[in-house]
């Protein structure tokens, strides 16, 4: 059964990114498999968008600031494609989608396990001073 739940990734995302308070939800849905979720994202956005222009802005942010955080996908994926996957999010461009003009839905898939575990791991060698892992 899929489990649709609660996610603290909207209101992680509004303490990272100021401007998004108030401005987005999420919702996850949980599988019955030990690894793989998903995160649906709905964002009221302040100008026209279309999918192309949202992909491309979530493109850039994989290529550029958010390299090595977010993956972006081209390819139409499942849970037991993002196993192992490093990344704390991977953004599924086949299913994004806007609505109005101003409305988009975003699916993010992640790997609950091995992701985080990555981003502790970037978080011990910064504490120890280290560059890398």
């Amino acid at each position: 059964s899929l489990i649709p739940t609660s996610t603290g990734a909207a209101k992680a995302t509004a303490l990272v990114i100021p401007e998004l308070k108030g401005k987005m939800d999420a919702i996850a849905v949980r599988a019955p498999i030990p690894d793989g979720a998903i995160t649906d994202i709905v964002a009221h956005l302040k100008k026209d968008v279309s999918v192309e222009t949202v992909n491309a802005a979530l493109k850039n942010a994989a290529n550029g600031a958010l390299k090595g955080i977010l993956d972006y996908n081209d390819d139409e994926i499942v849970s037991a494609d993002i196993i192992s996957n490093p990344h704390s999010g991977i953004v599924d461009a086949p299913s994004t989608r806007v609505i109005l003009d101003r409305v988009a839905k975003v699916l993010v898939w992640y790997d609950n396990e091995y992701g985080y575990s990555r981003r502790l791991l970037e978080l011990a060698a910064y504490i120890a001073g280290k560059d890398q892992l």
